[in-house]
This record gives structure tokens, sequence and C-alpha cells, in this order.
């Protein structure tokens, strides 16, 4: 544990330091390169003699991406239908895989011994991912430098007092267990404290950051939608090392495992976040 406090105490700082203060081109490839790592550790779920050719094909399909879609400022800041595409894709898979993280065991069954569809489950675990931090940190830039990231943060901000909530509500109040096949320690008095606490922290940072919603009620709902995604998306790397037989993701940071263990929330919550966003 003190490991782990000491590792977020440096971390947090330099990540928001680096959606306020990095250039949209610079972001891009960070967030290009953490979706990288994230791609290489995902290696791991896929059955293959070598892990370096098990990845081949998500960076095909990410450097695909990188050609279908312009990354440049005034690209970002016009939703095309591409964009709402590949966020929808995003939307759907999180539904989808949250589904076969509840009904685990059972589920596997349709994709354990699959490695087409692990190669598949990954891209779309990180490359909607990987678009949503790009399309929402563009947002604005053109009048106001740091409006998007003021977006990218609070989507961290609500992610993380979620996980934060549930911690500490599941350690006092927690009873009845989420998915006792994929995560023993997931209650449902845990999800409720941080649905609690992040709607708590949506209302403030909120009106701190001055960010635009048509109104407090989409607000909330947009939030509520986005927690409960995010908490799946944690159940759903959950799932994928349990059948895998593996721990962590890798051991990269110290006291959290690897990027995989740090973003899982993440990845189901920004594509989530940016397509309701999007839309309403």
């Amino acid at each position: 544990m003190k490991q782990r406090i000491i590792t977020a105490l440096i971390l947090a700082p330099l990540v928001i330091l680096g959606i306020f203060e990095l250039p949209l081109y610079l972001f891009i490839l960070t967030i290009a390169a953490v979706t990288g790592i994230g791609f290489w550790e995902w290696t791991q779920f896929v059955e293959h003699k070598s892990r370096q050719r098990a990845l081949i094909p998500s960076v095909i399909v990410t450097l695909i991406s990188f050609v279908l879609i312009a990354s440049d400022a005034t690209s970002l800041n016009t939703i095309q239908p591409i964009h709402y595409f590949i966020l929808g894709i995003g939307g759907a898979w999180w539904l989808y895989s949250s589904a076969l993280a509840i009904t685990y065991p059972r589920s596997s069954k349709t994709w354990e011994h699959s490695n087409i569809l692990r190669h598949a489950f990954g891209v779309l675990t990180l490359l909607p991912f990987l678009w949503s931090a790009i399309l929402l940190r563009a947002q604005g830039i053109e009048a106001d430098a740091h409006y998007g990231a003021k977006l990218v943060l609070f989507v961290c901000l609500i992610v993380w007092a979620a996980d934060s909530g549930a911690y500490f509500a599941g350690r006092a109040f927690g009873k009845r267990k989420m998915a006792p096949s994929v995560s023993p320690n997931k209650t449902v008095e845990g999800l409720i404290g941080g649905i609690i606490t992040a709607l708590v922290v949506a209302w403030f940072t909120a009106k701190w950051f001055g960010l635009e919603f048509s109104s407090p009620a989409v607000m909330i709902i947009i939030t509520l939608v986005t927690v409960i995604i995010s908490v799946l998306g944690d159940l759903v790397e959950s799932m994928f090392k349990r059948v895998s037989g593996i721990k962590d993701s890798s051991n990269i940071i110290p006291g959290h495992g690897g990027v995989l263990d740090r973003i899982d929330s993440l990845t189901a919550a920004f594509p989530v976040f940016a397509l309701l966003y999007f839309i309403f």
C-alpha cells in the first residue's frame, strides 16, 4: 500500500501536467505511446509463441486509424461521422464486454479459445480509448487552449473518485458481490459509494472548470453512465487476466502493476463519456 501511495503521488501531478501543458501533437504522441504499451501488455492475453508477432495486428489497425482520421486541431474540433463511428464501436464494445464479465465464467466459452477474438478485444478496448482522449483534448483548443484538457481531467477525476469511493464504501459496507467469479472484492455497496463520490466530484469540478453541458441533468446522467461503465471496465480486464492466469498486466509501475492495470477503468470511461458528450 505504501508503494502504491508513493507512486500515485508522483504520477498524478505528472499526468495532470501532461494533460494541460503538452501541445496537442505531443499529447497525441504520449497517449499513443501509452496505448502502445497497453497493446504490448495485451499480447499476454493472446495465445501466441511470439509476443512481438502478436503485437503486429494491433499496430497495423492503429496506424490505419491515423491514416483514416485526421489528427490536426481543426479536423478534430469538427466531430465527423468517422469520429462517431469509432466512439460508437467503443460504447457498444463496453456494453457487450460488461455483459461478458457479469456472466463469467459461462460467457468465456464463446471466446477464450479464439485468438482472433482476443486480438479484436484488445483493439476494441484500446483504440476507442486512444481516439476519445484525443478528441476530448482537442475540443475548443483554438479558442481556449485548456478547455479540452479540462474535459480530459474531468473524466480522470470522476473515475478516480469512483475508484476511491468504491474502495472505502466496499470496505465499510460491502456485502453483495457484483461478479464474484471475476473480482470477489467488488460489491454493489462499493459501486453505490463510488457513484455518489463521483457525482459529487463531477458537480463541483464541472462548475470550477466551466464545462459546457446542455443542462445539469445531462451532466449527471453522463457522469452516472460513465462511472458505471468504468467500474465494469475494471471487471473486464480482471476477467481477461483470470482466463490467462495473470495477476498483473506487467510490473512497469511500482506498486500498481502495468499500464492496463492503471487505465482499465479509463479505457471504458473515455469513449463512453466522449460519445455521450458529443451527442448531448
